[in-house]
């Protein structure tokens, strides 16, 4: 198993910032309406490109991570994806030229809610308009030409980024060679977007929030941890839960004797991580991000998810489900490898068995990296 504290290092800001520079004088369009005037986006990459420019790997994230997947030379602390990403891994460095970047709306250097508006001077805050999981496909697309690739050999993604990757071969299918799709669906469950839903709520309703135009140090923090603990609570699977923490009780020492303090591990282990994300993460973000996984749909593409499906033109694809995973259930994977099959796009489609949910990608390197190693290096064979 991966180190657990790594996979959750989303915090680290990316150390590479570039500005879109071949947007025009209207900006970047959005899917859903609106425009924005100018884009900066966070990423790290790792690796070499060819002088074909033929091996660019660009990897989604997310809903949590910024773009420091994994160490380098320019920051060694380790990334969230370390297990995956460097020489001989999985995602092979010493063969491919690899970025990750932060998706547009998030608060890790890359536009988003918390940027400033170069036509106003101020936060954009709820003023951002709508994202969609499209528009952070399309962001990418615009990256990768800044860094002087046109065609991609690989997109890969889990979660919100295996949605993002897909939407990326939808929208530019002569542009993408391969397609890696982990833990992602053609459309959000009605489970998936009611547990989305009741953590935007939280945030909202935490007088902090103020309509989202809270100011800096003043953010609505009560907020955030609690739909933090939801979260968290989501992407593991109830056994995992169970055998971890069984009913272990924190030290009575460290009992404070106030009412309904916490009292099991497993509050002090919900507690502790989300005091770690609340601070590094925008509010603001987390709404916009959350909501775009809610609304990305395949069938608009097309009138249907097969409709959709056919647009990707991609040579093969690999689809990644986890058993355990109650966000995005093996059926959801299922149905994105039938659906390319019969196109006949040749697809690579794993099932894994893990106990870690949701969020077995960020740890199940035992399972993982053999699977994403073969189907990679068989692409550039």
């Amino acid at each position: 198993m991966a180190d657990e504290e790594n996979a959750y290092s989303f915090t680290t800001r990316a150390s590479q910032l570039i500005k879109l520079s071949r947007l025009g004088k209207n900006g970047f369009p959005m899917r859903r309406g609106g425009r924005l005037p100018e884009v900066t986006v966070a990423y790290e990459s790792w690796g070499e490109l060819t002088p074909g420019a033929d091996n660019a790997v660009l990897i989604f994230t997310g809903l949590s991570p910024s773009a420091h997947a994994a160490s380098s030379s320019e920051d060694s602390s380790p990334g969230w994806w370390e297990y995956m990403i460097g020489p001989d891994k999985a995602i092979d460095t010493n063969r491919f030229f690899v970025v990750c970047m932060n998706s547009l709306g998030g608060c890790y250097g890359t536009t988003g809610p918390g940027s400033l508006n170069p036509e106003t001077g101020n936060k954009y805050g709820v003023d951002f308009p709508n994202l969609t999981v499209e528009d952070i496909a399309g962001t990418g697309h615009e990256l990768m030409r800044e860094l002087g690739v046109e065609n991609l050999h690989a997109a890969v993604g889990s979660s919100m980024g295996g949605m993002a990757s897909i939407a990326y071969a939808i929208q530019f299918p002569q542009n993408l060679e391969y397609l890696i799709a982990i833990s992602a669906a053609a459309q959000a469950l009605p489970l998936s977007i009611a547990i989305r839903s009741l953590q935007r709520e939280i945030i909202r309703s935490d007088p902090a929030w103020k309509d989202g135009r809270y100011k800096t140090g003043e953010e609505p923090l009560a907020g955030m941890a609690l739909a933090r603990k939801l979260g968290l609570v989501s992407y593991r699977a109830a056994d995992e839960w169970n055998s971890k923490f069984d009913r272990s009780k924190i030290p009575e020492e460290k009992l404070t004797g106030k009412p309904f303090e916490i009292d099991f591990e497993i509050e002090s282990y919900l507690e502790y991580n989300a005091q770690k994300f609340i601070h590094s993460f925008d509010a603001n973000s987390y709404q916009y991000l959350s909501r775009c996984m809610d609304w990305f749909d395949i069938a608009e593409h097309g009138g249907s998810v097969d409709a959709g499906m056919a647009k990707i033109k991609v040579k093969k694809a690999l689809i990644i489900g986890v058993t355990t995973d109650i966000l995005f259930p093996l059926r959801q994977q299922r149905e994105l490898a039938d659906s390319l099959s019969a196109t006949n796009t040749e697809v690579d489609h794993v099932e894994i068995d893990s106990p870690n949910g949701h969020d077995a990608f960020l740890i199940d390197d035992r399972q993982f990296s053999p699977v994403v190693a073969k189907f990679l290096s068989e692409s550039y064979g």
